[in-house]
């Protein structure tokens, strides 16, 4: 039993070290990796896009919430679609 638990406790200890070391990120700039390029500028465009540039999420990928939330319960509304099995 002893011998058990040692091992859980040395598992655990390696999978939080692991956990502490990948929370560890480097915050530098990004660049291509050496040998690499940056993609070809947009159709158009004369100067090539930074990383940064490229991170950017466009509005369609992340659109804003346009939704109200409802602040108390209503009455729903009839459902023409709300059909019984058959």
């Amino acid at each position: 039993m002893n011998l058990r638990l040692t091992v859980h406790a040395k598992t655990a200890a390696a999978c939080a070290a692991l956990f502490v070391l990948s929370a560890c990120a480097s915050k530098t700039p990004l660049e291509p990796e050496p040998g690499e390029t940056l993609p070809p500028p947009a159709y158009g465009s004369t100067t090539p896009s930074d990383a940064e540039e490229l991170l950017e999420l466009p509005p369609q990928a992340a659109p804003e919430r346009s939704v109200e939330l409802r602040r108390r319960s209503e009455e729903r509304e009839d459902d023409p679609f709300d059909l019984p099995p058959e």
